[in-house]
């Protein structure tokens, strides 16, 4: 879909299609007033007739004919007068582009720019209505026989009042549209199915993304593995006939001597579990196993989309975990790349052995921060349902921004504990730890595992099992954390450049952290 940007008044609007708002009471928006004068009193008619109260989330798209010079109008119930919530607003917009996609519309404008948003700029608003725009208009069916007609709606104006908004406008809608495209890469990568993403794939698809946005990649494989001492990661690998590969993918925005950021991602293509074999029901859904590593791609193709002056690397350990006379046992201890022993009690516990390889090599880019991505707990799925991902982070400010970026983003997240207390379920008679820690505070013990490698960082672990992808009628691929990770990033760009951040929004972060 493409984007622009206009300062316009409504009641000047003229073409396809029109949204503007409508509040509970039936009460109309200042675009809403506008456009009923250029409809000749259409909109108001519908409402007083009460065929439109004005709910937050309902949708009505009218025809007004006679001398409109707007075929349709969209309106979008926003609940009570008054600023909304973040999440109000982008429900409104998502409900009125579903609308609009169902019909013949190719362009449309916008008018939800006006709307006051709870702890929201200009920025945001034109930022989230593309960002809502692109998820809503997200198909796969690359893999079907048939594909379904594409939609007609191809562009979307969103319009602003005042010329001197017009750039504040356009910088949202450039970082949405790039948040778009990783987490439209993230979700397509997540919706592959094992047979296509491999391990070999998504270093193919690393490389691809390196041509297309100037990323420095690198690949290795299980020799080079090898020789680097990355035993645990490999372990993991032994019982499937798909070679392991290990992908750094690097943005340079800023200065060599800037010490980057870097974002780990669990790509496991297909868990079985391993010798201790998952159930048969619901096994298709592990091929989602590798949504942090997509999340990696996301981040990095945003990033680089935006020319964040940050660097940034981006970490893929992926591998497959298949059972077969060679995979790991119950029982078996590997030395990681840190030198540590594991005892691997569970071989369905699979993540957390790649990821303490990957957070031990990454140390050589003597980071500025760390995140790993993980779908990693069934564990964190009981604690937090799918609305909110798991955070953990042995760094308080750190813990703080990744808060403020979920609240920002519409991408939540909710802080989890990182005692020493928990370490205790982790102690093996054999080795170092084991890599479970039984059924009590499964992402805790989790977390607390990958603490063990990341005591030179600071780190913040990313349980992302409950968000990244969706079962039932809507199976797919989410795209998270892609948004928070990238307002993190986005962020950090401006924390550089020494500009403010939301108050409003880090003050609520920081409540979480309490």
């Amino acid at each position: 879909m493409e984007f622009s940007t206009k300062a316009l008044l409504a009641d000047k609007a003229q073409g396809a299609a029109a949204i503007v708002a409508v509040h509970e009471g039936r009460a109309l928006s200042t675009a809403a007033i506008g456009l009923d004068r250029a409809c000749a009193g259409a909109i108001s008619a519908l409402t007083e007739r009460g065929d439109f109260e004005g709910k937050a989330g309902s949708v009505r798209v009218i025809y007004p004919g006679g001398d409109s010079r707007v075929e349709r109008v969209v309106l979008v119930g926003l609940g009570k007068s008054g600023p909304c919530s973040r999440k109000t607003y982008r429900d409104a917009v998502s409900a009125a582009l579903r609308a609009l996609l169902e019909t013949g519309t190719r362009r449309a404008a916008s008018f939800l720019t006006e709307i006051d948003v709870e702890g929201a700029d200009l920025r945001w608003k034109a930022r989230h209505t593309a960002l809502c725009a692109i998820e809503a208009g997200y198909r796969f069916d690359e893999l079907k026989s048939t594909r379904p007609p594409a939609a007609a709606l191809t562009h979307l104006d969103i319009m602003v009042s005042r010329s001197a908004d017009v750039a504040a406008a356009q910088r949202g809608v450039q970082e949405g549209e790039a948040i778009g495209a990783g987490s439209s890469l993230a979700r397509t990568l997540g919706n592959l199915p094992g047979n296509i993403c491999t391990p070999t794939y998504l270093a193919m698809q690393a490389r691809k993304l390196g041509r297309e946005c100037d990323l420095a990649v690198t690949v290795l494989d299980r020799a080079q593995m090898e020789k680097l001492g990355m035993h645990s990661l490999l372990s993991v690998s032994r019982g499937s006939a798909q070679a392991p590969r290990f992908i750094i993918m690097k943005h340079q925005g800023a200065s060599a001597k800037t010490r980057p950021v870097v974002l780990v991602g669990k790509g496991i293509t297909f868990d079985t579990g391993g010798i201790s074999i998952k159930p048969a029901a619901e096994m298709d859904e592990m091929k989602f196993d590798m949504c942090g590593a997509a999340s990696v791609f996301g981040a990095m193709r945003a990033a680089a989309g935006m020319k964040l002056p940050i660097n940034l690397v981006g970490v893929v350990p992926s591998c497959e975990n298949m059972p077969d006379g060679n995979a790991s046992r119950p029982g078996d201890i590997v030395t990681t790349m840190s030198g540590q022993t594991v005892e691997i009690l569970n071989t369905d516990a699979e993540g957390r052995l790649i990821l303490c390889d990957a957070l031990t090599y990454i140390e050589r880019y003597k980071p500025e921060v760390v995140i790993d991505i993980a779908t990693l707990t069934g564990a964190c799925i009981i604690a937090l349902g799918h609305i909110a991902s798991g955070l953990f982070s042995n760094d308080e400010a750190l813990a703080a921004e990744l808060l403020a970026a979920g609240e920002a983003s519409a991408d939540r997240a909710w802080r989890l504990p990182l005692w020493d207390e928990y370490m205790e379920q982790l102690k093996s008679n054999f080795a170092d730890c084991a890599n479970i820690g039984g059924r009590a505070a499964g992402s805790v013990t989790a977390a607390m595992f990958l603490s063990r490698f990341t005591r030179k960082q600071r780190w913040a672990h990313l349980d992302i099992a409950g968000t990244a992808w969706k079962s039932g009628a809507q199976k797919g691929a989410t795209g998270r954390p892609v948004p928070l990770l990238t307002q993190f990033l986005i962020a950090q760009a401006d924390q550089m450049a020494g500009k403010p951040a939301n108050k409003q929004v880090s003050r609520q972060a920081d409540k979480r952290t309490r």
